[in-house]
């Protein structure tokens, strides 16, 4: 097989060995299913294996966390066990365990002492939510 030069456009060449590597009636298809392989590659995915976390924004370290459906008094576990060292310190993100998805009220506790609620928080599945100094409520010194 000999190797000719076709020319593309102005400096641009391919050879004729790889023109006939597809008939023409293959090369849209072939070429539709790359960027479909492509588009797909780069959607991305749902986190189902991200954790929902907890956003300290109070400007305290939180010794205590633990959550109950709105309007509920059915709090669970102490979240800061989630935590190497079992607080959460300004701007440290937490993981939250055996919660799913919907609205919770926050039982909060300060490492100054202070018990605060956060009452109607909203938590989504792989998401962040956050709490800031403004959002607590009812505290104690």
């Amino acid at each position: 097989m000999s190797l000719t030069i076709v020319p593309l456009a102005r400096g641009l060449h391919r050879s004729s060995a790889s023109a006939a590597r597809l008939p023409v009636r293959l090369r849209r298809p072939a070429v539709a299913v790359s960027l479909c392989i492509l588009a797909l590659w780069t959607v991305p995915c749902p986190a189902k294996d991200k954790p929902i976390r907890f956003w300290n924004l109070t400007g305290e370290t939180v010794t205590h966390l633990s959550m109950a459906p709105t309007g509920t008094e059915a709090y669970g576990p102490d979240q800061c066990k989630n935590d190497r060292d079992g607080t959460v310190d300004f701007d440290e993100r937490l993981p939250i365990t055996g919660i799913s998805p919907g609205r919770y009220d926050l039982r909060l506790e300060l490492k100054k002492g202070r018990r605060c609620r956060v009452l109607d928080v909203e938590v989504r599945e792989a998401d962040v939510f956050s709490v800031e100094a403004a959002d607590l409520v009812d505290c104690t010194p």
